[in-house]
C-alpha cells in the first residue's frame, strides 16, 4: 500500500458523500485529509502517526489507520453498498460532478446512463431547478461523445486486457490464451479487441462468457468464434474470442495479430516458395506445417522472429532486426518522481524497485517549483533532495543514483530554475505543463529556450498530449528535430501508454538521440517500458540512438561530460 493509495480512497468517500447528499462539511474533511497527505513530502513508511498533520482530523485518522491496519475502509464500503454504481459512471460525463447527479438522482431516480440518456433525449434535464437548455445540450453532448467513442486509447483497452485475462484464467478447460489484433501490435487507439483461445469446450465457454460482469450482448456465437459487446461504465467496444483446438495456436495468433500489410507481404515471400499461408498454418507440397512458437514460424521463413509493435507496413521484413531496440537493450530509467513531489513512493523505495529490475542507474526527477498541484519543489528542497541522494547512492554498490529534476518551461520561455541551480543538478529535464493554447511560435519560443541552455539534457513529453483525450500543444515537428541535434538536446519516447510522446510516426526514420522513459509516480509503472519499447520498435529506432541503453560506465561519462 502506498500514500497514494490512502489519498484514493479519502477522495472516494468525498464522492460518495457528495452522491448521498451528506454534510459539505464531512465531504471537506475528507477532501482536506487527502490535500494534506499529497503536501505531505514524507514516503508511507517514513509516516510513523498522523497525529499532528494540518488537515487531518480524528474520524479521518480512524479512517486512515483501518484502511492501513485491514486494507479496506468501513466507510467506503457503507458508502457503496447504498451508492447505485450507476451514479458513479455519471460523475465521468463533463459537465457533471457528483453533487449534480445526486440532485438529479433526488429528483428523479435515475440511476443508470441508459435511462439517463433518454432522460436528456426527451429534454427533461432542464425542467429540474439548476439545469437550463443549454446544459442539458452539453451533457448530452459530453454523454454521446463518451459512450460512442469508435476507437478506444491504449490505456482503456490494456485495462480492458486484463479483465478479460483474469476471466479466461479462471475456466480450467481453456489451455492458453493471447491478445491479438491492433492491441497486440500497441497500436495506439483499437477499434475492437482480439484474442486468441486455445480450449476443449467451446459450448461451456459460450455458457460462461454470458455471466461474465463485462458482458453486454453476443454479436456472434459458434465454435471457431465468439463475438460480444463488452461494456463498464462508459466503456463499450467489440471483443472477438477466436477459437482453436488443434497445433493451429501460433499460426492463428500470427494471422489475427496482423497487420494486414505485414501479412500481405508474408503471404508475398510465400508464394515466392511456392508456398501458402492462413490461419491454419503454412500449406507446402499439399501439407499444412503448423509451429510451436511464432518465433518457429518467421525462422521456417529465414526471417527473425518481428516483434509485434513492428508488424505494419511490411517493410519490417527488410529490416536488420539485430540492431532494433528491445526490452533487454534498456540499462536504465531517467524520469521518475517520488514523494518529494507528486510519486507515492520514497527515493529509496524506487531505488530499490529498479535494482529488482535489473537497471544499472536511474535519475531521480522531481517537479519544479511552478507546478504547485504536483507538490513542485522550491530550491531550498531540492538541494535537500540533491543530499539525500547523494547518501543513498553511496549505499548501493550495484546502481548508480543521479540527482535530476523535470523542469517546467515557463510561458515565457524562462526556465523555473536558474543556472546556478541547475549546475548543481546530475541531469536536467524540461518539459511544458502549462498555457498549451499558445501559438507555435510562442510554443517553439519556450522549447528552443530549455534546449539552448547548457544544462539541460532532454525535453520530456515533447508534444504534451494525452491520447484520446487531448492534442497537445502546437509543435513544428521538424523544426524540433533540428534544434534537438543542433543543440544535442535529447527528446524523450514517454512510456507512459496515456502518452506513448514521442509518438512511433514522429520518429520513423529519424536519425535523433531519443530516450526512452517510465514518468513513473508508482513503482508498479516502471512496466510502462514495454510500451516505450513498442512505440521505438514501431519507429524502427536502433539501441544506439537511444541514451539509456548505455552501459554504467558510458552513462556515468555522459553524465559527466556534459551537454
Amino acid at each position: 500500500m502506498t500514500k497514494r493509495d490512502i489519498i484514493r480512497m479519502l477522495e472516494e468517500i468525498a464522492t460518495y458523500l457528495e452522491l448521498n447528499l451528506e454534510n459539505s462539511f464531512k465531504v471537506s474533511a475528507y477532501r482536506k485529509a487527502a490535500a494534506a497527505l499529497e503536501k505531505d513530502p514524507r514516503a508511507l513508511s517514513e509516516i510513523e502517526s498522523f497525529d499532528g498533520i494540518k488537515g487531518i482530523g480524528k474520524s479521518t485518522k480512524e479512517v486512515i489507520e483501518e484502511y492501513l491496519e485491514k486494507n479496506q475502509s468501513t466507510v467506503l464500503n457503507e458508502l457503496k453498498e447504498r451508492t447505485p454504481v450507476g451514479l458513479t459512471y455519471m460523475t465521468k460525463i463533463p459537465g457533471l460532478g457528483a453533487k449534480r447527479v445526486a440532485k438529479i438522482y433526488e429528483e428523479t431516480g435515475i440511476d443508470n446512463l441508459d435511462d439517463f440518456e433518454r432522460f436528456l433525449r426527451d429534454g427533461k434535464l432542464q425542467q429540474l431547478p439548476g439545469f437550463g437548455k443549454k446544459t442539458e445540450e452539453n451533457i448530452l453532448n459530453g454523454l454521446i461523445s463518451l459512450s460512442e467513442v469508435k476507437r478506444h486509447p491504449i490505456s482503456t483497452v490494456m485495462t480492458i486486457r486484463k479483465n478479460i485475462e483474469s476471466f479466461l484464467s479462471s475456466l480450467n478447460y481453456v489451455e492458453r490464451f493471447d491478445i491479438a489484433g491492433s492491441a497486440r501490435r500497441f497500436k495506439e487507439t483499437s477499434g475492437d479487441i482480439d484474442f486468441i483461445v486455445q480450449l476443449s469446450d467451446s459450448h461451456e465457454f459460450i455458457k460462461d462468457i454470458e455471466d461474465a460482469s463485462f458482458f453486454k450482448s453476443f454479436i456472434t456465437k459458434g465454435d471457431k468464434k465468439v463475438s460480444i459487446q463488452y461494456t463498464e461504465g462508459l466503456v463499450n467496444i467489440q471483443v472477438d474470442f477466436r477459437l482453436v483446438q488443434g497445433d493451429e495456436y501460433y499460426s492463428t495468433l500470427q494471422h489475427f495479430t496482423g497487420s494486414k500489410d505485414h501479412n500481405v507481404r508474408m503471404r508475398q515471400i510465400a508464394k515466392s516458395r511456392n508456398e501458402k499461408i492462413n490461419e491454419y498454418g503454412v500449406e507446402s507440397d499439399g501439407k499444412i506445417i503448423t509451429f510451436d512458437s511464432e518465433a518457429q514460424f518467421y525462422k521456417h521463413f529465414d526471417l527473425p522472429y518481428i516483434p509485434p509493435a513492428m508488424r505494419e507496413t511490411g517493410s519490417e521484413v527488410d529490416v536488420n532486426m539485430s540492431e532494433i531496440i528491445t526490452l533487454d537493450d534498456i540499462k536504465g530509467d531517467i524520469h521518475m518522481h517520488t514523494t518529494y513531489s507528486d510519486g507515492a513512493y520514497s527515493i529509496r523505495e524506487m531505488v530499490e524497485a529498479c535494482i529488482e529490475r535489473g537497471y544499472e542507474y536511474i535519475v531521480i526527477t522531481d517537479h519544479s517549483k511552478s507546478l504547485p498541484v504536483a507538490n513542485g519543489l522550491s530550491e531550498e528542497r531540492l538541494l535537500k533532495q540533491i543530499e539525500e541522494i547523494r547518501k543513498i547512492n553511496d549505499e548501493y554498490d550495484e546502481i548508480d543514483v543521479y540527482a535530476g529534476t523535470e523542469m517546467d518551461i515557463l510561458s515565457d520561455g524562462t526556465l523555473d530554475y536558474s543556472d546556478d541551480i541547475l549546475k548543481s543538478l546530475d541531469y536536467v529535464i524540461a518539459s511544458i505543463h502549462s498555457n498549451f493554447n499558445q501559438t507555435e511560435e510562442e510554443i517553439m519560443h519556450r522549447l528552443k529556450c530549455a534546449m539552448h541552455n547548457p544544462y539541460v539534457r532532454h525535453i520530456a513529453h515533447p508534444t504534451g498530449r494525452l491520447i484520446g483525450r487531448r492534442d497537445g500543444y502546437n509543435v513544428n515537428m521538424e523544426e524540433l528535430l533540428q534544434i534537438a541535434k543542433d543543440t544535442r538536446t535529447i527528446l524523450e519516447v514517454n512510456a507512459n501508454p496515456n502518452r506513448l510522446d514521442l509518438s512511433s510516426d514522429a520518429i520513423y526514420g529519424k536519425d535523433i538521440m531519443l530516450t526512452v522513459n517510465t514518468d513513473a509516480h508508482h513503482i508498479d509503472h516502471l512496466a510502462f517500458m514495454e510500451y516505450g519499447i513498442a512505440t521505438l520498435q514501431k519507429g524502427q529506432v536502433n539501441k544506439k540512438n537511444v541514451i539509456n541503453t548505455l552501459s554504467r560506465q558510458a552513462f556515468k561519462q555522459f553524465i559527466e561530460d556534459g551537454k
